[in-house]
């Protein structure tokens, strides 16, 4: 179970809710999803290894670390979230699951450090200040709304100017993509490029790389990563089913649709 973070549920979270009421047909689509997940798990454990590794790198300026803080003195490194481009430029896409039961008061308990890379911080830290995430998350879980957008700076200050930023997409295919994340136990990050493919009835994603251990949840896959800039299009995060995983080897995404646009626009507008 690829978390990042266990903490009690009493933790209290700065998180703004979106509220989206789709009972409904929620309780259908997990039925069926539940099926698809069980179908594909056992059809990975009976066969098939990554033929693909995840490797070292010196990291890309968008994407960087999660990082607890106390008292000005960071701990240890635990998810890995993305700059993601936005009209104010403060913006990141990460997993939901990743602040699930962690505060971010007092203001410095969560920072992210973009390209961070052998324990040095080419572009500083900023303090995660708010937590947007969808209903269905909020209140079941989901795992095809696993995904959250944090509001990371003072108010004025705009991280994207620094970074570049990986550009959202919704409604994208299942393609090759390059998944970036940082395994808990290095100070380093891991890159692979690898095919994804869909399962679950088209609403997650799966990628077969090895190396992805705890700490890669909310790693971005990015489809048309420029060779110029190292920039691409964010399809998905390391989150969904098993919280991304149970094993090194494969790691899930939920796909981008309209929910994952909607919580966008209610991230930028700030509601």
């Amino acid at each position: 179970m690829r978390r990042g973070v266990r903490r009690p549920a009493a933790a209290v979270r700065l998180a703004v809710v979106l509220a989206m009421h789709r009972t409904a047909w929620l309780a259908s689509l997990m039925a069926t999803a539940i099926g698809a997940y069980v179908v594909s798990s056992a059809a990975e454990a009976s066969g098939q290894l990554a033929a693909w590794r995840g490797s070292p790198f010196h990291g890309t300026a968008p994407v960087g670390a999660l990082f607890t803080s106390s008292n000005g003195k960071l701990g240890p490194h635990f998810c890995t979230a993305s700059v993601v481009s936005s009209p104010a430029g403060n913006l990141l896409i990460t997993a939901a699951h990743c602040l699930q039961g962690r505060s971010l008061t007092p203001a410095g308990s969560v920072v992210f450090a973009p390209g961070y890379h052998d324990g040095t911080f080419p572009y500083g830290t900023w303090t995660v200040r708010t937590e947007y995430v969808d209903a269905a998350w909020s209140t079941s879980q989901n795992p095809n709304d696993d995904v959250a957008f944090l509001v990371v700076g003072r108010k004025g200050t705009h991280i994207q100017r620094d970074t570049g930023a990986e550009t959202l997409k919704v409604d994208e295919p299942a393609q090759p993509v390059q998944v970036i994340g940082y395994p808990n136990q290095t100070n380093e990050p891991i890159s692979c490029r690898a095919p994804a493919r869909t399962i679950a009835q088209g609403r997650q994603m799966v990628f077969d790389c090895n190396n992805y251990t705890d700490g890669t949840s909310g790693g971005p896959f990015l489809a048309s990563v420029s060779a110029r800039t190292g920039e691409g299009s964010v399809i998905g995060v390391i989150g969904g089913y098993q919280n991304g995983g149970d094993t090194p080897d494969v790691s899930y995404s939920p796909r981008f649709f309209s929910a994952i646009l909607a919580l966008y626009q209610t991230a930028i507008s700030g509601s």
